[in-house]
């Protein structure tokens, strides 16, 4: 009986000890996009006028994500703590990364993603604030499956597709519909050098031609925006950005001295899209000391029951609209005439 005790404990110690194919979302630090870290602006502007907050707080949020890649294990023990505990979600490693995911690579990702992120964050402020600038559409990848592996590179700026000058997006899908599959002839611009190739559109699993790139915007902004910040990945951090970017380069305090946090995407043109955690970015949010925060409406459905008592809820679909409920709030106006997830 001893020595089957013994075993039954070690056995139990192993089991413990081996990994789970699980990730756990719990909250993560919220940062000032207005304010300093470790002494240094996290928004800075250069060649442009420019008013640093001295009060008020406007929040980027986070989630700390743990288990689901070889270098980030929990074992069945951490899993059920996580079901236990109210502020953290689980989830099978399959629905967040793609199989064979390293650390390493998913890093990587999160950085690019962050990084289109700020730059997307300048290009919405600017256009909010009536600050021109000029945006091209260039290759960020090709994949080496795709239909122009071996033809387009990364950085090649997109010129035109079928005579036809790009404009955005709607012209390459227009002209690869309109061809039917049919090799098409795209002009671009590599290293300062003009050329055109000619590349044969595959369909895609929806049935749309496609060329087989994944695309960038590439801007030249009047002036420099900086915006320093670490070890923080992801796109979700979009709005926050460019509400800091507007309240720098605009005279007052946005915030009216209020704290305030948020989440979500931002596209160039200023919709405000979707981002996942947000259960856990509220309760981020809250345990920084904001009283505001800033939801996607997107999220709406993901927001409902999970907020945190004493925070209260803004849904915005646009930055213009994040914009008008931080500038309303600052100013002294009820809160509660504002739009909210129900």
């Amino acid at each position: 009986m001893v020595v089957s005790g013994v075993i039954a404990a070690v056995l139990a110690v192993a089991a413990m000890a081996i990994p789970v194919p699980y990730v756990v979302e719990s909250p993560g630090p919220a940062i000032n996009t207005i304010g300093k870290v470790d002494g240094q602006a996290v928004i800075s502007v250069t060649g442009h006028e420019s008013y640093p907050a001295r009060s008020g707080t406007l929040d980027l949020t986070t989630v700390h994500m743990t288990g689901g890649l070889p270098d980030s294990e929990i074992n069945i023990f951490e899993a059920l703590q996580a079901w236990l505990a109210p502020s953290d979600s689980i989830y099978p490693a399959e629905l967040i990364y793609p199989p064979g995911a390293s650390q390493e690579a998913v890093n990587s990702e999160n950085s690019a993603a962050m990084t289109g992120s700020q730059e997307d964050a300048t290009a919405a402020a600017l256009k909010a604030l009536g600050i021109g600038y000029k945006t091209v559409l260039a290759v960020a990848s090709v994949p080496s499956d795709g239909a122009a592996a071996g033809i387009l590179k990364p950085d090649d700026v997109l010129l035109t597709i079928g005579g036809k000058a790009i404009t955005g997006l709607p012209v390459i899908q227009n002209a690869l519909a309109a061809g039917r599959g049919a090799p098409i002839e795209v002009a671009v611009r590599r290293g300062g050098t003009e050329k055109t190739v000619s590349i044969t559109p595959r369909a895609g699993k929806d049935g749309k031609y496609l060329l087989g790139i994944a695309l960038q915007n590439k801007y030249t902004f009047p002036f420099k925006v900086d915006i320093t910040l670490s070890n923080i990945g992801g796109p979700s951090a979009g709005m926050m950005f460019a509400l800091g970017i507007m309240d720098t380069l605009t005279k007052g305090e946005l915030t009216g001295g209020k704290h305030f946090a948020g989440t979500g995407t931002i596209s160039p043109d200023g919709t405000v899209g979707a981002i996942g955690g947000i259960a856990q970015k509220m309760v981020g949010a809250q345990n920084n000391g904001a009283d505001y925060f800033l939801a996607p409406a997107a999220n709406c459905s993901d927001v409902v029951g999970h907020v945190p008592d004493g925070l209260h809820v803004v849904k915005v679909a646009t930055l213009k609209e994040a914009y008008a409920a931080v500038t309303a709030i600052g100013s002294g106006a009820d809160s509660s005439t504002l739009p909210t997830c129900k």
